[in-house]
């Protein structure tokens, strides 16, 4: 094993950035990577295997890059590139930086953070109809959101129309007080609020009363031919195959069709089949149509989301493997029997 030594500068401007809190980003390279970084004078001294140097020396350049394109070096970050740079993969990240989809109206630039996101959003560009499959925390809804907020302001399309399946996550809500909008309006939400971010309440309230968005239970889509508009179903996975037919047999001349949805979730009752995963069976193979799957390692939000959707996974294909077990044991004694 050859042990060498390098050094990359850092400038101070940098440091806090790419350090971390108590350099914390420095310690999970180091311990993930098994090698020694010791700061000194607005550089970094890595120590350690070849390989496992170069490594971390790439990983803190590609860190540089986006600390000097203003990016917030974020834990999600620092795990990401980590997880790219066992693939020798970590090039990846200058070109997911490079991809800005809109910014919000604080001129914060949206753009995808992985690669599974990348795919997903040059999908959305290329296909009529884009299918958005993942765990919580992918950004699928929020990319959607900003894919089509900005085909809006380039005309690229007339309208914007955002829908859920106004169905009860465990929790009564049909005697909430106030009229229809109001009783509906817990459903909608999430998509409510991604707007009012990226476009700003003033300018949605605006479109809003030109009709010229729309957020609606997916109930209200019956019946309407929708054209040149962006269309955005969310939460698919409590849909019913019925409603998910109705759904895209909506569609009209001009218009793009994003569906996210997370299988894992699904709030139908027992044994009720997922529009959605009918769907995928369904529409595979139908070339203008679109299909995302993204991962746990597609996960954005705070580090602790990744882990706890992983583990989850872990746990229903564990739970998957006894039940092939037990049915192979029970077919078994079956023909024995």
């Amino acid at each position: 094993m050859a042990i060498i030594e390098t050094m990359v500068d850092i400038p101070a401007e940098h440091e806090r950035n790419i350090f971390g809190n108590f350099d914390l980003n420095i310690k999970k390279i180091e311990k993930t990577l098994n090698v020694t970084m010791v700061v000194r004078d607005n550089a970094v001294k890595l120590a350690g295997d070849k390989e496992n140097v170069y490594s971390a020396e790439s990983i803190l350049k590609q860190l540089l890059e986006l600390s000097k394109r203003g990016n917030e070096i974020t834990e999600q970050s620092v795990n990401y590139i980590l997880s790219l740079a066992m693939e020798h993969r970590e090039g990846e990240v200058q070109t997911l930086d490079s991809d800005i989809v809109c910014r919000t109206i604080q001129g914060k630039p949206i753009k995808p953070k992985t690669s599974g996101q990348k795919a997903y959003v040059d999908n959305i560009r290329k296909k009529m109809i884009v299918f958005g499959i993942g765990p919580a925390g992918t950004g699928k809804t929020y990319l959607a959101m900003a894919m089509a907020i900005d085909a809006f302001k380039k005309d690229e399309v007339s309208r914007i129309i955002l829908t859920r399946p106004a169905i009860e996550a465990g929790e009564k809500l049909g005697f909430l007080p106030g009229d229809l909008q109001s009783k509906v309006d817990p459903y909608l939400r999430p998509l409510y609020d991604a707007l009012y971010q990226i476009m700003g309440s003033e300018s949605y309230l605006k479109n809003v009363e030109k009709g010229l968005i729309e957020v609606a239970p997916l109930a209200y889509m019956r019946g309407r031919t929708l054209d040149n508009s962006f269309i955005i179903l969310d939460e698919a996975q409590n849909t019913t195959p019925a409603q998910m037919k109705m759904f895209l047999t909506r569609i009209g001349f001009g218009s793009k069709v994003i569906v996210t949805g997370d299988l894992t979730q699904k709030d139908l009752p027992f044994d009720t089949v997922s529009g959605l995963e009918h769907a995928v069976s369904v529409l595979g193979r139908v070339d203008d149509i679109g299909f995302s799957y993204l991962t746990s390692k597609d996960v954005v939000r705070h580090p602790l989301v990744q882990q706890i959707v992983t583990a989850y996974d872990e746990y229903e294909k564990r739970q998957q493997r006894k039940k092939d077990v037990k049915k192979a044991k029970d077919t078994e004694k079956k023909r024995k029997g």
